[in-house]
């Protein structure tokens, strides 16, 4: 054999396809070493911030802190919501479920003072029927704070309303989903919200569809103490997804074999923002082809681990070995972006704020506004939907981040991006879920609301606005502010209040 000194390092480079790589060494015959890569690895952020694995981890040593944690509320003190009546496919009078929930809201994002009122539009319907998916329109009168002073307007759509000449979407429409409503400059209130389309039994299209649609709600005053939903207009579809490229759109989704690939198509809970006065919608999605997609290519990306190299390669090679590795596979979620024109039409889309790729699919309730000149996004997920190792199926988490500008880059609020940790048994009647983040017009503390009991566990406790709470906000810093637990569904406190 010839004896020429061998450089170490060359074999090395020429076998970087192997985690381990077997060289031969003067004086010491064959040899492993640890390869430096592996030759599929890279590390490319696509331009936009990433919630890490390694950010994640770090999260169940974090999330037992008061800080971080939901406040505990008094069971026997929750009522349901006393004007949360409806109808059901039998034309009886029902109590409903009512869940998710948004304010309208200024441009800034503080709390609306419509003609002396709080609106509040929600989710809500027949627990008897989990299809039964509708926005209602909710009322109270500014300074009330009690949940019985809630009052209901009824429903904001009609059946017919879908039935929009020239729309693609609208007439598939099944349910209505989660979004946001704004306060336009000429007193209108304009409201955005989610256009899914279930099964064809329904009249759906059976793929799930989630389309950004958009109406104005057309509002009067009866009397004094009474405000009617007088119908919608201008009601629209605004965004499909588009190409692919930039958000995965439902063709993707279907190809891909929907649901049996164990794929999970999002595109939903947009939330209207204004910056210098253009007009944003922020929602929820999951990346395209040109900016991170979902697939086992995924795993060799640093951008999406986070922390050293050597954290890099010990992660990957667990996160192969893991059960969770095809979820994982195909985890692309993202909060996207897009500017409208004046006319509430899309005019241009723009790459995600954040992405959790290899993290998790779902990340809901897109919520961003300006606090004392730093940009606040927050996000809301399920720990059974999530990859991480420590984190269970219980557990539910408000993410946040901050950043000096609407399109970032962003930062994890403290250190991981943890806000907010509940980890109550699905079926406890004090169980709260889409966490939210309403700015107060003064200050450092922002009301959280939320809703409370899951649907289908009780037959005398409906679903219903959680009783909210204040998380303070320092820079990149929040916590959970002791012995502020506030009225069910308050929206306001101090001077917001009037």
């Amino acid at each position: 054999m010839n004896n020429k000194k061998i450089n170490i390092k060359n074999v090395l480079k020429r076998t970087t396809a192997l985690t381990l790589t077997t060289a031969f060494v003067i004086g010491g015959g064959f040899q492993t070493f640890a390869a430096e890569n592996n030759s599929q690895d890279y590390n490319k952020s696509y331009g936009i911030s990433h919630i890490t694995r390694y950010d994640m981890l770090k999260i169940p040593g974090q999330q037992n802190s008061p800080q971080f944690k939901v406040p505990q509320f008094n069971a026997s003190a929750i009522k349901n919501i006393a004007s949360a009546k409806g109808y059901d496919k039998s034309g009886n009078l029902i109590d409903l479920d009512v869940w998710d929930s948004w304010p309208l809201q200024n441009a800034d994002g503080t709390a609306a003072n419509y003609h002396g009122y709080h609106i509040v539009f929600a989710l809500a319907g027949d627990p008897k029927n989990s299809n039964d998916t509708s926005i209602y329109l909710f009322y109270q009168k500014v300074g009330d704070t009690s949940i019985d002073s809630w009052k209901n307007a009824g429903r904001v759509f009609k059946d017919s309303d879908k039935f929009v000449p020239n729309d693609l979407y609208l007439k598939y429409q099944t349910q209505e989903w989660s979004g946001s409503a704004t306060l336009t400059k000429d007193g209108q209130v304009r409201l955005f919200y989610t256009d899914y389309s279930g099964s064809p039994e329904d009249g759906g299209t059976g793929a799930g569809n989630q389309i950004i649609s958009t109406a104005q709600v057309n509002l009067s005053q009866p009397d004094a103490a009474t405000l009617k939903v007088d119908g919608v207009s201008d009601h629209k579809s605004i965004f499909d997804g588009g190409d692919g490229t930039v958000y995965q759109n439902i063709q993707q989704f279907i190809d891909e074999g929907k649901w049996n690939s164990g794929d999970n198509h999002t595109l939903r809970d947009p939330h209207y923002v204004e910056d210098n006065g253009h007009k944003y919608l922020v929602f929820e999605a999951n990346t395209g082809t040109s900016d991170g997609y979902q697939g086992d290519q995924s795993f060799n990306n640093k951008a999406y681990y986070g922390g050293s190299d050597v954290f890099f390669q010990n992660e990957k090679n667990n996160l192969l070995q893991s059960p969770k590795k095809q979820i994982a596979s195909l985890a692309n979620g993202a909060l996207g972006i897009v500017e409208l024109n004046d006319d509430f039409t899309v005019k241009s889309v723009m790459k995600p704020l954040i992405a959790s790729n290899t993290v998790t699919d779902e990340i809901e309730r897109a919520n961003i506004f300006k606090m004392n000149n730093k940009w606040y996004l927050f996000t809301d997920s399920r720990g059974s939907k999530m990859t991480i190792d420590g984190i269970g199926d219980k557990d539910v988490y408000m993410l946040g981040f901050v950043a000096d500008s609407l399109n970032g880059p962003f930062q994890p609020l403290n250190g991981t991006g943890l806000v907010l940790n509940m980890n109550l048994d699905p079926a406890d009647l004090t169980f709260t879920y889409s966490h939210f983040a309403v700015p107060q017009a003064e200050g450092n503390n922002v009301v959280i609301t939320s809703y409370m009991t899951n649907r289908g566990f009780y037959t005398d406790h409906q679903s219903t606005f959680a009783p909210s709470f204040l998380l303070n906000i320092q820079g990149s810093n929040t916590s959970v502010v002791p012995n502020s637990i506030l009225e069910q569904g308050q929206l306001t406190v101090g001077d917001n209040n009037k």
